[in-house]
């Protein structure tokens, strides 16, 4: 069958509407812009999948919200790329760097500049001079060694914590060394963890069978110590049945190399006291009194609490010129109280090394005391085993 194909004559194409209408398919004048918007709305809502094509939906209902997320990524995107606030005008080599400045900033950096020059000049610790040099003020204070040895007695507790509350008093820096024998006892290591004083707790391994011997290896024990870390400060001997005066350990921080002073002891028979130490003209000392005729054959009259020395004499011997090559330490090989003056020998030549304290020598800083109770056990854990028998009743 034939079929019959129509055309358009062209006299038709170039011809205008009433009213200024159009044909379908023909622009006409200036209106190619609502065109091109027209075109532009129906790709934007093709992409985001809203169309009235019933067989288009069907294809996938994951295109739309996929689209959808494309366009506000991309619209995301080109938002997060856009710079806010205010930026300055960049020329030359500085095209390339851009600052973002908030109206804020710079006023809050002068101000915390301005607190922190004031806090800077309110601790100085510097001083300027006639000449405009500066120099430090601030001294340090020296530290204090006190070495305590100690062993397990009925009266140790009393001790340790009567001479613990005096070196709570006393300025810092002070270190506590407490030298027990063969092992370190639970019962003085809960007393020294309730001083609230610095403290280093050593035992001395080597087997002492007497008790002549116990103070003199526990004593090297903390001075070994002291010279292998090289600690600096003075160095002080403080038995723990001893009394000690606040005075004394202010007065400790004064020595230079080596200080000594007098010191009351009660005799053993407890009848008497004994009065042992330096005779001194200012702080020099110029001779020695002793009460007791057995120790005048001693070189230096001087009890072991009597005396203190710098440590640096342990562990610098060339600061302080001494002839001795082999360490500082007490001697176990001479006889009970002459540990003393042997120890001493070996820190000075005589007596223009030593310092008198306080000056002139006239004041008592500490007693020894001999209130020992032998052979008494102390208790277990410092409490009591068994609960004690009433022997007065309540009526």
């Amino acid at each position: 069958m034939a079929s019959i194909r129509r055309t358009l004559s062209p006299m038709y194409h170039d011809r205008s509407h009433e009213n200024g209408g159009s044909h379908k398919g023909f622009t006409i004048g200036g209106s190619s812009s609502k065109h091109n918007s027209s075109q532009f709305l129906s790709y934007l809502t093709k992409l985001l999948g809203v169309t009235s094509d019933p067989k288009s939906s069907r294809r996938g209902p994951w295109r739309r919200p996929f689209y959808q997320f494309l366009v506000f990524f991309l619209l995301g995107f080109v938002l997060g790329l856009t710079p806010f606030g205010k930026m300055e005008d960049v020329n030359g080599s500085d095209r390339f760097s851009f600052e973002i400045k908030q109206p804020y900033v710079e006023e809050r950096l002068e101000n915390n500049k301005k607190r922190e020059d004031v806090a800077v000049d309110a601790v100085s610790f510097v001083a300027e001079t006639e000449n405009g040099k500066k120099e430090v003020n601030f001294v340090p204070k020296k530290l204090i060694i006190v070495v305590t040895p100690t062993y397990n007695r009925a009266m140790q507790a009393y001790y340790l914590n009567r001479i613990a509350q005096t070196l709570r008093l006393v300025e810092s820096p002070v270190l506590w060394i407490v030298v027990e024998g063969n092992v370190a006892s639970f019962e003085t290591s809960e007393i020294l963890r309730k001083t609230g004083v610095m403290y280093r707790h050593l035992v001395c391994k080597r087997n002492m069978t007497s008790i002549k011997d116990r103070g003199v290896h526990q004593r090297n024990t903390a001075l070994e110590h002291i010279e292998l870390h090289k600690l600096d400060g003075i160095v002080y001997f403080a038995d723990d049945d001893n009394i000690y005066s606040l005075e004394l350990f202010q007065s400790l921080r004064q020595i230079s190399r080596f200080g000594t002073w007098p010191v009351a002891m009660l005799a053993p028979s407890k009848n008497k006291a004994i009065l042992e130490g330096p005779v001194c003209n200012g702080s020099q000392v110029i001779g020695w009194h002793t009460n007791e005729k057995s120790k005048r054959l001693r070189r230096f009259h001087v009890d072991m609490s009597g005396f203190a020395f710098n440590s640096t004499i342990l562990w610098d011997p060339k600061r302080w010129r001494r002839p001795f090559s082999h360490p500082t330490r007490q001697l176990d090989t001479v006889k009970e109280g002459f540990q003393e003056t042997s120890f001493i020998e070996q820190v000075v030549a005589d007596e223009s090394e030593m310092e008198g304290v306080p000056p002139a020598c006239s004041r008592i800083l500490n007693w020894h005391l001999h209130l020992d109770a032998l052979d008494v056990p102390y208790p277990q854990g410092w409490a009591i085993q068994k609960n004690l028998q009433a022997l007065i009743t309540m009526k």
